[in-house]
């Protein structure tokens, strides 16, 4: 059975640096990627860390194993990644329903994935729920960049109710910015 948590221990950050490295791009065939969607940045465990000092991400885990997550970047630590920080700049440049995000308290999705084996089953609906209830009376929405080119990772996230709000270029890739707004949300 898998289970919905905060991350609690060092080794659920090794986990989720172990399955990330399984999907990213550069370690995928052209064809998985196109099928399966992918991964483009990469953290190492100090930076995991640094984020979950700030606060825990959300996994999913199975006997033990870390089979998804969803990695809860905040402004603390946003310049200890190159291209979060990046991300952050362009985020603070947009707005939202006439808002300016530089101007509100949103919380990025570092990441999110899950194992191959267990796609298809709902857990990204369920990491993004438990994401949302970990975060939402501390910030009103959730944003973060999905590669065009990630037509599924795409899909998967406007199903949970993420809209795009904007694009940009980035290490040559185009990326569509992605906000879920939970002041428009039930809990």
């Amino acid at each position: 059975m898998v289970t919905i948590q905060p991350v609690e221990t060092s080794s659920q950050l090794e986990g989720i640096l172990e399955l990330q490295r399984r999907n990213l791009r550069r370690h995928l065939a052209e064809a998985e990627a196109a099928e399966q969607g992918f991964l483009i940045a990469e953290y190492d465990l100090a930076y995991l860390e640094q984020m979950h000092r700030q606060h825990p991400s959300v996994i999913a885990v199975e006997d033990g194993r870390v089979v998804g997550y969803a990695l809860v970047i905040t402004r603390e630590v946003r310049n200890g990644h190159p291209f979060v920080a990046s991300l952050f700049d362009a985020i603070d440049g947009l707005s939202h329903r006439g808002i300016a995000l530089a101007d509100t308290e949103y919380v990025v999705v570092g990441q999110l994935c899950v194992d191959r084996d267990h796609r298809g089953q709902g857990l990204v609906e369920r990491l993004y729920g438990g994401f949302r209830e970990l975060l939402q009376g501390r910030y009103r929405c959730g944003v973060t960049d999905i590669a065009r080119a990630n037509r599924r990772s795409l899909k998967a996230h406007q199903r949970v109710g993420f809209e795009v709000i904007h694009e940009i270029e980035c290490q040559g890739l185009v990326w569509d910015v992605v906000l879920w707004d939970w002041s428009l949300t039930e809990r």
